[in-house]
Order: C-alpha cells, then structure tokens, then sequence
C-alpha cells in the first residue's frame, strides 16, 4: 500500500496554508574550503538511495487520509544541488542572506521537498553547503543520521561502492488514490475496533476495582490533551504581537563546556540553560523598550525517535509552555525551567501524539493558526556532531541550523558540532523589526549564563 503522512507529518504539511506557518529548515555549513563537486554530488546520491523520501514527492489524497509519498516522476537530482559564486567580498553575511532567502521561499511541491547550494569564493577560500529540507522529510535528529553519511571523518573521502539501480516506478493508476486510500481508512478503523477490544477487559476491570484511581487518571489525560491542542488566543508579550513573512537570521557561538557547567550549577540539563539564556535575552529586549515581562509562551520540539525508526520522516511533536522570563536571576531560572520541562516531558499525552495531530489534521485551519500564532518564541535544541568531519575533502568548521518560526516571533536553535554550541537566530521582523537590538540583548542573555566563560 501507498506510504501515507504520519499525522504529525501531515499536519506540518496542512498548517502551511498559512505561510507564515511554514516548516522549511535550512542548514547552513561553514567549509575551510571548496569541496570535491563530484563527491558531494555522489554522497547525495547516495542518500537518496538510502532514504526513500529524497526521491518522494507529497501527494494529496482523498479525505479522510492524510497526504502520501509517491516516487518523484523523472526525479533529477541535479535539479536540487545547486553551485553559485559568492559576490565579493564574500563575507559570512552573503552566506546568511542566500539562506534567509531559502527559508522565505516555499518548495516546488511537484518535487521532493530538499535543495541543496555551495557557495564558492568565499573569503579566506573558504566555501558554504546551504541544504534547506521541509520538516516533514526529516527532524533534527534525523539530519544529523543524514549527516553521517553525507560526511566523512578524514580528509580522504570514504569510498563508496557502487549504488544499487532503482527499480523502474510506473506511474500510478488514477483509481490507486482511492484504493489505497479505502484501505487505509479500513486499517485506521480495524486498529481502532482491536484496540478498544482489548482495552476493553483492562479498563472494566480497573474501574470496578480502582474506581477513583481510573477516573483521576482518565481526567489526567483529558486535561494534558487539552494542554496540547488548548488555543493561545494573545501573545505573553505586549511587544512582540505582529507577524510578518519577512525573516532575519543570524548566529551565535556558545561554549559547550560553558553551557554545560552553567546547567549543573542551576540544577539543570544543557537544554535548560539554553532555554535560559534566550529567555535572559528576551527579558532584556523588553527592557531596552521599557516594556515589563512575566511569562512568554514556549514552542519546544521533543523528539520522540527511537532506535530503530528509519531516517526519513518527523519524529517530533511540539510541546507548548510558558517560561519565566522575568527571572533575573539565570540559576534561579535555570531550576524554574528545568522543573517545567521535566513536567511537560511526563505529559499523559505523549504517547497519543499520533491520534492529537490525526483530530488536529480534521480542524479547520484558522483554528490549527490559533495554536501557534500566538505563540512568543521556540527554543529547539539538536545533538549535533561530536567529532570534527570533512565534506568531499574539505574539513567543517561550523554549522548552523535554521528552524521555522511556525508563527512565534523567534526560532533559536542549538546545534552542537565537537565543543561548540552554534546558535541559529530566526527572526520575524514583524515582531522584531530592530534586530541589532534583539541580538545585542541575546548575547546579554547567556552573559548572564555564563559570566565565567566570556
């Protein structure tokens, strides 16, 4: 049968009526100089071969089921890789403009959903690989797994044998949609009636001997699934309430070693202390405007990957909090924050996120707008590469990831690469149009994390 969305894939993918809704990530990587064309070229591939949906494109299918992944008609890789020359004087900012313009634009949705860009003459001969991907093909997590083949751990570029032939793929008969689609809702409805089957025996049986119990349990879950689909009607900041189509993006260099030491001293993870430090940077911002700030509300992607689960496709699903950015105090912050996410990852709701996005994906989109739009900012945190890597012979000396604001204000995401925690910025300059500012007042945040460490 047709390889149909998961629901939260598909309502990634739906929420896009609304542009400024958009899942697109890019990546951008700093290279000490131009790479093997060829090589790289082989690498992408290779990981179209490897995972199926580089070479997919999304099709719509009859209502009730979601979208669905279909092989590509006359796939050309050569169509996604692209190689430009930068303008002199080729700074890292003509590197970052290419990449805003990326995560403005919206996919050729008749092609799979990847493109890939080098940027030749930079200064100091260095080189870029800007890769831009729709969430929807991988998460964080998954384009790091994609990362270990595209890169090596040498200069010497590992060679590969020679790439198995895809089979030929015949278009797909008209009526397949609706087939596979009727099939898909007989399977949803069979899983449905199984499952109720054998929940059935288990629920009678505690309710009669643990009525209480069952009852507070069954509220638990009914209010944490509230929590996760609840609409934000008004932003938390009075500042930062208009939205825009137009992004900024910037980066910002943290120590490892420092983040992590600032953590264990508030009582906390790595993710924590950066949550607190672009919180410190918020509180900040408000204050240079003269504007007084309590909570804002957070957009935190958890990864729900398991070992096991194939590369392609988004392992993710989106928690929603608030966070108190008032805190001045960053240790004090740190354990206030880390109290709040060790709550939300306990959520009786986590493992029903399939069947949250599935009722989500039947909504109506103004409502799907309502949960995000209102939304302050979205922190994302991604364990990056450990170890330094080579790209078609060419070492790395950096890389920054770009996620979607998907209606906040601001997307920061933490990337980590060897003993470094790269920091991209992505801004909607509808909710802040002074974005020298905003960045100075970012930097003032994990100043405050990290007073031993600058």
């Amino acid at each position: 049968m047709t390889e149909f969305m998961r629901n939260s894939d598909a309502f990634t993918w739906a929420m896009e009526s609304d542009p400024r809704l958009r899942s697109t990530v890019v990546t951008v990587i700093l290279l000490d100089r131009s790479p093997d064309w060829d090589e790289v070229r082989r690498r992408f591939e290779l990981i179209s071969r490897k995972v199926p949906m580089v070479r997919q494109r999304v099709v719509p299918s009859p209502p009730p089921a979601p979208p669905r992944w279909e092989p590509a008609p006359d796939f050309d890789i050569d169509f996604h890789m692209r190689r430009v020359r930068a303008p002199a004087p080729g700074t890292f900012d003509t590197v970052l403009e290419m990449a805003r313009l990326a995560a403005m634009e919206d996919f050729d949705r008749a092609r799979p959903l990847w493109k890939a860009t080098l940027i030749d003459g930079l200064e100091d001969d260095r080189a870029a690989m800007v890769l831009k991907f729709h969430h929807a093909l991988t998460d964080g997590v998954g384009g790091i797994q994609i990362g270990m083949i595209l890169f090596d751990l040498s200069e010497v570029p590992e060679r590969h044998g020679p790439a198995a032939e895809l089979p030929e793929v015949p278009p797909p008969p008209w009526l397949r949609g609706y087939r596979d689609t009727a099939r898909y809702d007989a399977r949803l409805m069979s899983d449905a009636v199984m499952g109720a089957v054998k929940m059935a025996p288990k629920l009678l049986s505690r309710s009669i001997l643990r009525p209480v119990d069952t009852v507070s349990s069954a509220a638990g879950l009914a209010a944490s699934v509230y929590r996760t689909v609840r609409p934000v009607t008004r932003t938390g900041s009075p500042l930062m309430n208009k939205r825009s189509l137009i992004r900024r993006l910037g980066v910002l260099d943290v120590p490892f070693g420092g983040l992590r030491a600032a953590a264990h001293r508030g009582g906390g993870a790595l993710n924590d202390a950066f949550v607190a430090g672009v919180a410190g940077g918020l509180r900040r911002y408000h204050e240079h405007h003269d504007v007084s700030v309590g909570d804002l509300h957070l957009t935190m992607p958890m990864s729900l990957r398991e070992e096991g689960d194939e590369i392609g496709g988004n392992r993710i699903t989106l928690m929603r909090f608030d966070v108190p950015v008032g805190i001045a105090d960053p240790a004090e912050r740190i354990r206030r924050i880390h109290d709040i996410t060790v709550r939300v990852r306990q959520e009786k709701s986590l493992p029903y996120t399939q069947w949250i996005a599935g009722a989500l994906n039947m909504m109506p989109r103004w409502y799907i707008g309502s949960i995000l739009r209102n939304v302050d900012f979205l922190c994302s945190d991604v364990p990056g590469i450990p170890v330094p890597v080579f790209l078609g012979g060419a070492k790395v000396l950096t890389q920054y990831g770009f996620g979607p604001t998907i209606g906040s204000a601001v997307n920061v995401t933490l990337l980590t690469y060897v003993d470094v925690c790269s920091l991209g910025i992505d801004v909607d300059t509808g909710a802040i149009p002074d974005y020298d500012v905003f960045y100075d007042s970012l930097v003032a945040g994990f100043d405050e994390v990290l007073p031993r460490h600058r």
